[in-house]
């Protein structure tokens, strides 16, 4: 069994940060969201590139998730993790996701082991209203499953779902090339996040899973909850490659917005 996959579900407390790049797989509850994770960096290894956080403001109505993939290994991955968390926690307060990504472009990404994050992607959940406000910076689309609809799609920054949220400041961020986009998930709606080991494992001869493959996995996953769509993806992979080995950490994180409670 997994690291931790026997640990009951976990609950994000009220302005805590949790996450990191060691070897798990649990469940977890965040304002408006129920999640699984599971980080299984490449070999034997404890801890690889592939880095998580989640977080919940104060008040218990927002929640922040993370997921990078870090160029670098061992201590400078380990480094760059603590940078990223530190920053999480100076803004787990804040809806605006402004200010944390230029923090990350101009202070955090450029630390004294120069190491740096190669994609990530941030997301802020309001629950009392079900928006979400997503920031991709190179790394793979995420998956995400309308239950209005009942259809899987990429989640891209020009979806035609995208949607204006008063009185915030999207646009351009300064110094860089990202943007903020907002969307709204509905009670039932899946998103799972990943990184590139699983769209770009291998099978026995070759060939890539690619992004078109990986939808039509998606396409056939279980979704009653977000531990069965996650596990089901990762299942789906493992079937792809085969005998042939993984080639690179494999991380998924996957949410589910909860029902509304009346």
């Amino acid at each position: 069994m997994p690291i931790d996959e026997a640990v009951e579900v976990r609950k994000i407390a009220c302005q805590e940060v949790r996450g990191g790049n060691c070897r798990v797989a649990y469940k977890v509850e965040l304002p408006g969201l129920t999640g699984w994770i599971s980080c299984q960096p490449l070999g034997a290894s404890p801890g690889g590139g592939d880095v998580y956080y989640m977080s919940a403001c104060s008040a218990g109505v927002m929640a922040r998730v993370v997921l990078a993939d870090v160029a670098g290994h061992g201590e400078v991955v380990s480094a760059a993790a603590d940078r990223l968390r530190d920053a999480l926690r100076l803004h787990v307060e804040r809806w605006d996701q402004s200010t944390l990504i230029r923090q990350l472009n101009d202070n955090f990404l450029k630390g004294a082991d120069r190491a740096s994050f190669a994609t990530a992607f941030v997301g802020s959940f309001y629950s009392t209203t079900g928006e979400l406000l997503f920031t991709n910076a190179g790394h793979v689309p995420p998956l995400w499953y309308r239950s209005a609809t009942g259809e899987w799609s990429f989640l891209l920054e020009s979806t035609p779902l995208s949607k204006e949220i008063v009185d915030l400041p999207l646009g351009l961020i300064a110094g860089t090339s990202y943007s903020q986009t907002a969307i709204q998930l509905d009670p039932g709606d899946l998103l799972l996040l990943y990184t590139d080991g699983v769209n770009e494992a291998c099978d026995e001869f070759g060939t890539q899973l690619g992004l078109a493959r990986l939808l039509s996995i998606a396409r056939n996953l279980p979704r009653e909850s977000a531990a069965a769509a996650g596990k089901g993806l990762l299942a789906a992979v493992a079937r792809f490659r085969g005998t042939a080995p993984a080639k690179d950490d494999e991380t998924v994180l996957a949410l589910e917005r909860r029902a509304i409670v009346s």
